[in-house]
Formats: C-alpha cells, structure tokens, sequence
C-alpha cells in the first residue's frame, strides 16, 4: 500500500529495551509482512501510525503532532507483559511516511493553505483504504496521530469496510465540525457527515470558549449530533463518569471512539491548555465503558511543538490510554 511502512519482527524488537528475568510487550506484540496476512493473525487489535502535521497546520494550528508516533510506540512496546495485558493481542503494523507531503508552504498565506489542504486530501486517500483492510479482517484499529483531520478517512474506512455509517464518539474540547470548504483537521466530521460515513456524533468535554456560534448552531440543530459540554460537568458538579455513561447509552450502533489530547489538562498538544479532564480521569472513562468500539484514534499530541515547547512524558500518556483501551475491550 503507498506510503505504508510495515514493520518486521526485528523492527519491532529494536525499539524495545529487553531485560534479563522481564518480558515487554514488544517481546510478545504480533508483526505481519502484508495487509493480505491480517485475517490469519490472531491478534484482535492493529497499532497504526500516521504522524503528520499538515491537517494541523492546515487548520492554522501549531505544528508537532507529527513528532508522537515513535516515542509513544516505544513507551508502549516496554510495557510489561503481564496476565492483565499479555502483549499477543496487538500487531503492530507500521506507520504512513508522508515525507513527499511535508514540505509545504506557510498556512497563513493563502496559497500555502490551498496547498496543504490538497496534501491532506492526498493523506486520506492513503489511510482510508488501509483502515478499510483492517476492519474487513475482523480486527480493532487502534490509531496514534497525527491530527485530527484523521478521523475523516478512519472513519470512511471503517464505514466502507463495515459496509455501514458508522457512530462515533469524541472527547474533545473542539466540535471539529468546521465547514467543508477544504481538508484540515477541524472538518474532518463536517466531511464525514456530508459523505454518509457518520451516522450519530457524540461530544464529550466540548469546551464554550472554543467553538464558535455557526457550530454551536449545528450542534443544537441536529438530532444526530450529542454535545456533553465540560464546562457544564464544572457548574453541575455531575460526576464524569456518570455523564460518559449517560452519554455512552445514546448510541447503539457500531461506534469509533476518538480522543484529542487537547481534552486532557496540559498534556503537550496543538491546542493544549491549563483546564480539562485530568488523565486518570480520561483513564477512567475508558476503563469503565463497557461498549465495545469499533476503533480508537488518539491525536493531536506532541512531544515537540513547533514554538520550542517539549514533553516526553505526552508518549507515556498515550501508552496508558492504548493499554488501557485493550484491556477494557478484550
């Protein structure tokens, strides 16, 4: 598949730091040579990446999220493989490499913006298709980004290869439902409704000082879309795993699960910020939801942001959500 890098055994046990009388989970993960062996695999769940910033910088954003994939994949391998998390459930399969793309002009220009909306155009014609495989083998794509613009091809190709629209929902403080006048990573649900892949959209967190009325507007004035705002869980008081469950029994149907990382308080991000979820809270929601997903996809993280900003510690946040995502759907 173009622009897929898929990972060998050894690959795998490179970035994983072996140590006498311990077993990781890089020792145990599942490998395949092509998209054509995933149904023989007995693994359940397929690790992607797609570390890219275009659809960020596309958006006007701060550039980084493309800096994640790598050091959050590490974090995630030298877990320890243990009867809670064994390691055999997962195959690792690779990640897009998108260098032809990332040279591009500045977002701020408007030829720049026209250019990088066309190359993130380009990056869904190349991940649809693989989540398509994927989902058609029967198994869970987990995602690490990357931006958000993301969740438009994960979608359509889990709705394509489902042979149904499909539900999702997205804990975020951002409704990412932008209008669809060109590919970045605030429309990609905007697009996924127009196309037919979302049926139901689910917000969970929605901060009130970050969307703007037109989409406030189309949150209200839609039957299908279910906005939980965090500012409200602040003045209810309700606590936050009662309004995810609350939330959670609206949908029904075969459901995504998508999580920005600029929800989480002061995790390293694109749009990162001092109020939101704590992580053992988010840790908690996913823990606790007894729906089972037909995917997730975490992005928009960074370990460095294009200002100088750095934090390592946004890849070990990522390997306790993805760990935790397992254990929760086995």
């Amino acid at each position: 598949m173009e622009g897929l890098k898929i990972y060998s055994e050894a690959g795998i046990l490179a970035l994983t730091k072996v140590r006498e009388g311990e077993i990781k989970l890089g020792q145990k993960v599942r490998f395949v040579e092509s998209l054509e062996d995933l149904l023989a695999s007995t693994a359940k769940f397929v690790l992607l990446g797609i570390p890219e910033d275009i659809g960020v910088r596309a958006n006007q954003g701060m550039g980084g999220a493309a800096t994640t994939w790598e050091p959050a994949l590490k974090a995630l391998l030298n877990i320890q493989s243990t009867p809670f998390l064994d390691g055999e459930e997962l195959l690792v399969l690779g990640h897009f490499e998108f260098a032809d793309l990332a040279d591009c002009h500045d977002p701020r220009a408007e030829t720049g913006s026209v250019q990088l909306q066309q190359k993130v155009s380009e990056i869904d014609d190349m991940v649809f298709p693989v989540i398509q495989k994927i989902v058609g083998a029967g198994k869970v794509p987990i995602l690490i980004g990357g931006g958000h613009n993301n969740a438009y091809p994960i979608i359509k190709g889990c709705s394509i290869g489902l042979n149904t629209a499909i539900d999702v929902i997205n804990i975020d403080a951002h409704a990412d439902l932008r209008p669809s006048n060109g590919r970045h990573s605030g429309n990609g649900f905007s697009y996924a409704i127009q196309d037919g892949f979302l049926n139901h959209y689910g917000i969970f967190g929605l901060q009130q000082n970050y969307n703007n009325e037109a989409i406030l507007h189309t949150i209200h004035s839609s039957e299908y879309i279910h906005a939980v705002f965090f500012d409200d869980l602040l003045k209810s008081g309700q606590p936050v795993l009662s309004a995810w469950t609350g939330l959670l029994q609206k949908f029904d149907g075969v459901t995504g699960l998508e999580l920005d990382l600029d929800s989480i308080a002061n995790v390293l991000s694109s749009a990162s910020g001092p109020s939101g979820f704590s992580l053992n809270e988010i840790r908690t929601l996913i823990l606790a939801a007894e729906k089972k997903f037909a995917y997730l996809h975490v992005c928009e993280g960074a370990v460095n942001l294009s200002d100088g900003r750095q934090d390592q510690t946004t890849a070990k946040t990522i390997a306790y959500l993805i760990s935790d995502f397992i254990k929760s759907q086995q």
